[in-house]
């Protein structure tokens, strides 16, 4: 089973993703980001595909031109979890 983040590793986290927001009225952490046009943001969604892939948990995103907001949450445990951390450390670092 998955557990949720406590509040000390929910602290934590927020510290170590100063460019993830918590989400109004869900137990999630989102960001947005902008590219140059469509093609680089499309390209992006393909990198974070891969990662979601391979580490086995999958974002809720939007994508409108060159804005891809992406949204982590565990469904497992319908909250924040170590899995929706990890993800966003792999993908800020996909984003440079």
């Amino acid at each position: 089973m998955i557990a949720k983040l406590n509040d000390t590793e929910r602290n934590l986290a927020f510290a170590e993703l100063p460019q993830w927001k918590p989400v109004d009225g869900r137990d999630a952490i989102s960001r947005s980001f902008r590219f140059k046009n469509f093609v680089e943001a499309w390209g992006f969604m393909s990198s974070v595909a891969l990662l979601a892939e391979a580490q086995d948990h999958h974002p809720e995103w939007f994508n409108v031109y060159n804005r891809v907001d992406i949204l982590l949450t565990t469904h497992d445990c319908k909250g924040l979890s170590a899995r929706d951390v990890k993800l966003a450390k792999s993908i800020d670092q996909l984003a440079g």
